[in-house]
């Protein structure tokens, strides 16, 4: 009972809050606004993957955030995936083509898969099992309040602003919660022996990009 009583974990929850409701509103902006962006960039042919590359890169590395949260702790990989995402979000705000926003769109979803997953572990280490239901719906809830922001947002940010800012507003949005998971996150670290098979790895990543693209 004593970790649940701890001051920090509310400003850990936050931090997870506010990190899966950035990852999650960039879906729902982006696919309103998207057709602007594609217009301006050019090669109406590729529009298709600005949406299917960050599907599935998150998707096929989520396997692979599970057990570099095991070897590392839950807090380096959950920095490390929202640290690639806001890199990923930096770089495709900049994007001059199609190529190139799509390579960073693979980035991002890269960085968005360690979210949810390591999320709910860190709340797991966090809360004893009586008191972990509430925390956990919120971060599932997050995706609903996401739906209803997402496409306002991005079709004021299209219209008002700029398609950059579709990903720019990630930034301090996403900078605020690696700061406050960073200071405020404590964790007791237990060495595993390094075993990581990488050749599976890369097989499972291949096979599950094929069968989401058939």
């Amino acid at each position: 009972m004593e970790i649940e009583k701890q001051p920090s974990n509310k400003l850990n929850l936050f931090g997870l809050l506010l990190g899966l409701l950035v990852s999650s509103l960039n879906q729902t902006i982006t696919v309103t606004a998207m057709t602007t962006t594609v217009q301006e960039l050019g090669g109406i042919s590729l529009f298709g993957w600005t949406l299917s590359i960050y599907m599935l890169m998150s998707t096929a590395s989520i396997p692979i955030y599970g057990k570099l949260a095991d070897l590392y702790g839950r807090k380096s990989t959950y920095l490390l995936g929202m640290v690639l995402f806001l890199l990923g979000s930096s770089l495709c705000g900049m994007a001059g083509n199609m190529t190139h926003l799509i390579v960073f769109r693979g980035i991002q979803g890269l960085g968005a898969s360690s979210m949810l997953p390591v999320a709910l572990a860190i709340v797991g280490d966090l809360f004893p099992p009586e008191r972990r239901d509430k925390p956990q719906s919120m971060l599932v809830s997050v995706f609903g309040l996401a739906s209803i922001l997402g496409p306002a947002l991005g079709g004021f940010l299209t219209e008002l602003v700029s398609w950059h800012w579709l990903f720019f507003v990630n930034l301090p949005f996403g900078v605020s919660a690696v700061c406050l998971l960073a200071i405020g996150h404590r964790e007791n670290r237990i060495k595993h022996k390094l075993i990581i098979d990488w050749p599976g790895a890369i097989t499972l990543c291949g096979s599950v990009i094929a069968i989401l693209l058939a």
